[in-house]
């Protein structure tokens, strides 16, 4: 079909001949969004993901032991057999030993981002171990932070490139990224594709062709202490985004904010099992391959991200950058303008701004600190 026969297509369905102003959707990313595609400039190959099927991660209890292969550890557990283990705490991960049939990846940050450093004792302990990923690169802090995407990928990839230096480029297969998932459906979808394409390329420059771990999280960022049910589709949104987009791994935070049930635990998992078995969406290699509107938000994207990242190591790196304050200040800027939408209503959420239950208690200066990177729900602004 030409263009004039989508835009006359698109016309008759609207019922209008003002399609552009209607269909037009602004964005703080700098990405151009069209009102329709037919086709894309570059045709992306196919991404692939490491994993086979993405594993399906549960907070470790006692009951689940029978049925869930993947679990997310604090604690140290004994007689944990045969699963694939995702290690969250400094001191379990310092003295655990992993059996021969077991999966052990590393979800320890060693990156101090308050100090600026790199721990190298927990880098050489890490790598040490006998885990499938030994150094997790976390870039949820930022997401949550209210980093743009662009922002989140180029950060990400400062930092691969600090631990490159320091450990040698073989350090790129045993690295893990931990990535918050936030509430842009097809958005997120682009950015864990276009985290594939730039660290690849990045991968490249060392004479490696490597794939990036992803372990993808939901977004804090989003949710609202009141607003459980709406909480708990968001973050159901926000999964499938992640194993469309071609997450290794997949965890999803629980739904109740600031506090947590056994009961809430359970069904903040049993949301990956109802996408996995009944949606059939965790096997594909690269599900949203071919769809116009992904493939060309996933190349603006990884554009972007690239340019960031050179922007950030043309100005010293990520540690040096982070020690002038540069790094924050620049989440710090795009955090309060995507507030900003926030309180507008450009960016909405439903039981805060749209049908609010509750009037604006805190104000943009309150919750955010250039000097600081820290997680900031859009709703804390009016609980």
């Amino acid at each position: 079909m030409s263009d004039n026969t989508w835009e006359n297509l698109v016309k008759r369905q609207l019922k209008t001949e003002d399609i552009y102003s209607i269909l037009k959707k602004e964005n703080l990313e700098g990405i151009e969004v069209k009102p329709f595609y037919d086709s894309v400039e570059q045709p992306l190959v196919n991404l692939p993901k490491i994993e086979e099927n993405t594993h399906l991660v549960a907070v470790y209890h006692e009951s689940l032991v029978d049925d869930v292969f993947a679990f997310l550890l604090n604690q140290n557990v004994e007689n944990l057999e045969q699963k694939t283990i995702f290690v969250n705490n400094t001191d379990l991960a310092g003295h655990i030993s992993p059996k021969e049939e077991d999966q052990y990846f590393s979800l320890i940050d060693v990156f101090d981002e308050e100090e600026a450093v790199i721990s190298d004792q927990m880098v050489k302990e890490l790598l040490a171990k006998q885990f499938r990923r030994n150094i997790c690169i976390d870039i949820s802090l930022h997401q949550n932070a209210g980093a743009a995407i662009y922002q989140q990928l180029g950060i990400a990839l400062a930092k691969t490139k600090e631990l490159v230096e320091i450990y040698g480029a073989e350090i790129l297969n045993k690295l893990l990224f931990r990535i918050a998932v936030g509430a842009n459906y097809f958005f997120e979808m682009a950015k864990l594709r276009a985290f594939k394409m730039v660290f690849n390329q990045l991968s490249k420059e060392y004479g490696m062709d490597a794939v990036p771990y992803i372990f993808a999280e939901t977004s804090l960022r989003n949710k609202a202490v009141s607003d459980n049910e709406n909480n708990l589709i968001r973050s159901t949104l926000e999964l499938a985004s992640a194993m469309i987009g071609g997450a290794d791994a997949v965890f999803s935070n629980n739904y109740l904010v600031e506090r947590s049930t056994e009961n809430s635990e359970e069904i903040s998992f049993k949301q990956q099992i109802v996408l996995a078995y009944e949606s059939i969406i965790n096997v594909f290699e690269d599900a949203s391959n071919g769809s116009y509107y992904v493939e060309d938000i996933t190349r603006q994207i990884a554009e972007k991200s690239w340019a960031f990242f050179v922007e950030i190591e043309e100005a010293g790196g990520y540690l040096e950058l982070l020690k002038q304050g540069v790094i924050q200040k620049k989440i710090y800027e795009h955090a309060i303008e995507e507030q900003k939408w926030v309180e507008e209503g450009k960016i909405k959420l439903i039981g805060v701004n749209l049908y609010p239950k509750l009037e604006k208690k805190k104000s943009v200066e309150e919750l955010y600190n250039e000097k600081e990177i820290r997680p900031v729900r859009w709703a804390e602004m009016f609980e």
